[in-house]
C-alpha cells in the first residue's frame, strides 16, 4: 500500500508540474459582527502567505493562488453557510481558511464542507465540541481548543491568588464551551465560580446582566465574550456601576478595540490568547509590519499558518484537489522534516517538490495533534497604562 501511495504521489507531482493553474482559496471570516475589529489582521495574515507562495513561483509547476474573502459574520450560521456555498460553487475555491467563530464554523463544516469535500483550516474556532465533530478528515485548526484555554485561565488565576470569580459568557458554542471548560478546571484547582451566566450579543443595555453578576460577587469578572459586542457592553456596564473593576479577558476579548474604547479603565485587567514567542512569531511580526498590518493581533499568526498549510499540503500531494491533499496536511505540519518558518514557504515548496519532508513550524509554532488541531501556546497579557502588554507565554 505504501508503494502504491508513493507512486500515486509521484504521478500527481508530475501532473502538477506539467500544467500550472489558478487556485482559489476562500478566506471565510467575520468581516462584520462581534469580532470585526480583529478580522482584518487575520485576513491580511492569510493573504501574506498567499503572496509569499505566489512570489516563489514554486507551487505545482508555477500555479498561482488567489484568496477570495467571504463574510461569516461570526454569529449568523445561515449567512456563513450561504457565503461558504458561494465560495465553493460560484468562486470555485479548493480550500477554506476559516471559519472563525465556533458556531458558524461547525455549521459550515456540516452543511457545506462535508457535502462538497472541501478542506477547512480554522485559525480561531476554539470550541471543544469541534474536536469530535464529524469531518471525514477535512477539518483542521491552528488555534488550540478551549479545553486547553480553560486550564490556562485557571492556572493564571491561581498564580495571581484569585480564588473566587463571576463568569459571563456569550450565548453560543464558543462562550458555552469556554465557560464550561474554565469552570471545570478552576473548581478542580479549588476555586469558586459564584455565577456563570450567559449574555446575548447586540443589546443596547446590559444593566440586568451586570446586576446579577454583581449580586453573586467575586474578586473579578471573567468575560468570555466578544470585544466588539456583548463582552464590551458587560465591561462598560460593570465599570459605570462599580460592579467590577478588574476583568479576565479570554481570546475573543483581546484586541486593539479594547485599548481604544477603555484605555486606562482596564488597567490591571488581564487575559490570554493563542500566541508564542518563537523565532517564527518574531519573523512573522516583522513581515506583517513590513506589509502594513499588526502581526501580533489575535489569530493573525494562526491565519497565516492556516493558509500556508493548505498550500503546502497541495504541494505534498501534487494536487490542488482537496480529495488528494487533505491527507497530507498533518504530514507537512509535523516532524520529521526540515523546520519551516514564516518567509520560507518557497523553500518548503521546493523541498516538497524534491520529495523531501518538511516540519512546518510557522508563525504560531504549529503542531497538529489528535483530530487535526493545534497543541497550543498562549500569550498572557495585562493592561498597563491603558495598553495591552505581554506578561509571558505559556
Amino acid at each position: 500500500m505504501k508503494k502504491l501511495l508513493l507512486a500515486t504521489t509521484a504521478t500527481a507531482l508530475l501532473a502538477g508540474a506539467a500544467s500550472a493553474e489558478e487556485i482559489k482559496i476562500g478566506i471565510l471570516l467575520g468581516f462584520t459582527g462581534p469580532i470585526e475589529s480583529i478580522t482584518p489582521a487575520m485576513a491580511d495574515g492569510a493573504e501574506l502567505a498567499i503572496a509569499e507562495v505566489n512570489a516563489s513561483g514554486a507551487l505545482l509547476g508555477g500555479s498561482t493562488v488567489t484568496g477570495i474573502r467571504g463574510d461569516s459574520t461570526c454569529v449568523d450560521a445561515g449567512a456563513a453557510t450561504a457565503t461558504a456555498e458561494r465560495l465553493i460553487t460560484s468562486d470555485g475555491v479548493m480550500g477554506i481558511v476559516g471559519g472563525d467563530c465556533s458556531g458558524v464554523t461547525g455549521a459550515v463544516l456540516a452543511n457545506v464542507a462535508l457535502p462538497n469535500g472541501i478542506v477547512m483550516v480554522s485559525p480561531s474556532a476554539t470550541s471543544p465540541a469541534l474536536s469530535t465533530a464529524e469531518d471525514n478528515g477535512l477539518f483542521f485548526r491552528t488555534a488550540p481548543s478551549d479545553a486547553r484555554q480553560g486550564q490556562v485561565m485557571a492556572d493564571i488565576l491561581g498564580e495571581r491568588g484569585i480564588t473566587e470569580v463571576a463568569v459571563t459568557f456569550t450565548n453560543n458554542d464558543y462562550g458555552k464551551g469556554l465557560a464550561e471548560s474554565f469552570q471545570a478546571a478552576f473548581e478542580a484547582a479549588g476555586g469558586k465560580v459564584t455565577i456563570s451566566a450567559a449574555h446575548e450579543d447586540g443589546k443596547a443595555d446590559y444593566s440586568a446582566e451586570v446586576g446579577a453578576l454583581a449580586s453573586a460577587g467575586g474578586q473579578i469578572l471573567v468575560v468570555a465574550g466578544y470585544l466588539d459586542q456583548g463582552g464590551a457592553g458587560i465591561i462598560r456596564g460593570s465599570l459605570d456601576t462599580g460592579a467590577f473593576d478588574t476583568f479576565m479577558l479570554p481570546d475573543g476579548m483581546v484586541g486593539a478595540a479594547l485599548e481604544e474604547n477603555f484605555g486606562a479603565e482596564l488597567n490591571g485587567s488581564f487575559g490570554q490568547h493563542p500566541g508564542t514567542d518563537s523565532d517564527g512569531a518574531a519573523a512573522y511580526t516583522a513581515a506583517a509590519t513590513a506589509a502594513g498590518f499588526d502581526g501580533t493581533s489575535a489569530f493573525s499568526p494562526e491565519s497565516y499558518d492556516a493558509a500556508a498549510l493548505i498550500m503546502l499540503a497541495m504541494q505534498a500531494a501534487g494536487s490542488s484537489n482537496p480529495a488528494d491533499y487533505a491527507a497530507k496536511l498533518m504530514d507537512v505540519a509535523n516532524a520529521p522534516g526540515e523546520p519551516i518558518q514564516p518567509g520560507e514557504l518557497g523553500k518548503a515548496l521546493e523541498l516538497l517538490a524534491a520529495g523531501q519532508d518538511i516540519d512546518y513550524v510557522g508563525a504560531s509554532a504549529v503542531e497538529l495533534i489528535g483530530p487535526g488541531e493545534s497543541a497550543g501556546n498562549y500569550r498572557e497579557i495585562e493592561f498597563v497604562d491603558g495598553m495591552i502588554s505581554t506578561v509571558k507565554y505559556r
